[in-house]
């Protein structure tokens, strides 16, 4: 088989790449000359686990090409993915102007029956708009083609993305004929040989699930993050009310890790979308925009801690941050909890020294010389009042505590994640704020 992916973010790179890996054809497009230049010379531009290894492999073995002319990449293909950016408008609706884009130039370009999927994050009725914008190219070309339109959200994590599709959980697929879910299901046979389960819908259907997955995952993350906040007031430790209701078959463990927030590319957009469809079509998601609201004021409550240790007076004080990405494993910043702290210590005249192992070239990109960026986790606590862990990585676990004592001026940790024991850093002298510990 043949397919073209069009746009080579996280997604499209991923999508493109591990379909390859299963013997696909595969070019992936991109308007960025740079940018395919240097995934052609094995180059990658974002940080994911496994996929630099597999996008030289798949490259070498020419089943994996990369091209700015979309002519060339559709031409011949069984289906084209659209797979470019979704990023919100001031409204919170989703930006469809670059999916947009795309079909137009899908229906200046076929010449033969292809699959249309939509692998971005839309709102419902997306794929009837691209329908009509390719139908118009293909009618002021005064040309009859068919074409199928097909919904396949994904359901990728950053830092797990390699792994997330080729042993994925589930496959949705959106579509409305019978031709377009045999190519669809013919592209996702290698995953079903693994007894994964393939789920046909209608489209609507398909686009709205993306989204519901999303805002449910960061509705149960808002929810412990409430109860952490209450076991602060009422003096119990929100490990141990996790453990106790993650338990209940119904509820279970996952997404229910108290912390500073959420972020990232997809849980705030995505809320925000969904939020915005609805009342567009009347309706107010009440439990959703509570949700949105609560992540908003958990980007705070470190800072309040911080605030209220020092008696309101941060200027001149230096504090280490440990971890800048919104999660572990990926070099994402976007809706990143420690961008919001960072820039709220700043305000208030505090001298900030950061480390992450990823995540360092995009923080200098929004932060500049306001920072102080170091390539040593010890050498961001050199000196200072406190430092603050804001992002999970595994070397962050296991610290020399020790070390950390003879180098800090102040033995104080503000914990964003509660991956330390409050037990051990007070018997180690070190004063300790976590999110719901005594």
């Amino acid at each position: 088989m043949k397919i073209a992916v069009v746009g080579t973010g996280y997604v499209g790179l991923v999508t493109g790449t591990c379909f390859a890996e299963t013997g696909v054809n595969v070019t992936c497009i991109d308007v960025d000359a740079e940018k395919v230049r240097q995934l052609k010379n094995g180059s990658v531009p974002i940080y994911e686990p496994g996929l630099d290894v597999m996008i030289r492999r798949n490259v070498e073995k020419s089943r994996l090409n990369f091209t700015t002319d979309i002519n060339e990449g559709i031409t011949g293909s069984d289906a084209v993915f659209i797979a470019v950016g979704t990023p919100p408008g001031e409204n919170g609706s989703a930006d469809l102007q670059n999916v947009k884009k795309v079909a137009a130039e899908i229906g200046r370009s076929i010449r033969e029956y292809i699959v249309v999927v939509t692998k971005s994050t839309v709102p419902v009725g997306t794929s009837d708009a691209l329908r009509n914008v390719i139908q118009q190219e293909l009618d002021n070309r005064k040309m009859s083609v068919a074409f199928d339109m097909a919904s396949n959200p994904e359901f990728l994590k950053e830092g797990s993305a390699v792994e997330d599709f080729l042993k994925p959980e589930r496959i949705v697929i959106g579509t409305n004929t019978d031709r377009a879910a045999e190519i669809m299901k013919k592209l996702y046979m290698p995953f079903l040989l693994n007894n994964h389960p393939i789920l046909f819908m209608d489209i609507a259907s398909a686009e709205i699930t993306k989204y519901a997955a999303n805002a449910m995952l960061a509705t149960r993350i808002s929810f412990i993050n409430e109860i952490a906040n209450l076991c602060d007031l009422l003096g119990a430790d929100v490990n141990q009310v996790r453990k106790g209701i993650g338990s209940d078959s119904r509820i279970g463990s996952k997404f229910i890790y108290p912390g500073a927030g959420y972020g990232g590319s997809c849980f705030p957009k995505d809320v925000k979308a969904l939020i915005k469809t609805a009342h567009d079509h009347g309706y107010e998601l009440n439990v959703t925009k509570a949700v949105e609201r609560a992540n908003e004021f958990q980007k705070t409550v470190l800072f309040g801690k911080i605030k209220k240790h020092f008696s309101n007076n941060l200027k001149n004080k230096k504090f280490g941050i440990w971890g800048l990405s919104f999660k572990p494993q990926t070099d994402d910043i976007r809706e990143a909890s420690a961008i919001i702290l960072i820039e709220a210590l700043l305000n208030e005249g505090a001298t900030v020294k950061a480390y992450d192992p990823a995540a360092m070239d995009e923080t200098k990109k929004l932060f500049g010389d306001r920072i102080i960026y170091v390539t040593d986790p010890y050498e961001a606590l050199n000196g200072s009042d406190a430092m603050v862990l804001m992002t999970e990585w595994p070397e962050f676990r296991l610290p020399d505590f020790e070390k950390l004592s003879g180098i800090m001026k102040g033995k104080v940790i503000f914990d964003g994640r509660n991956i330390y024991d409050p037990a051990e850093l007070k018997k180690a002298g070190f004063v300790y704020y976590g999110i719901g510990r005594r």
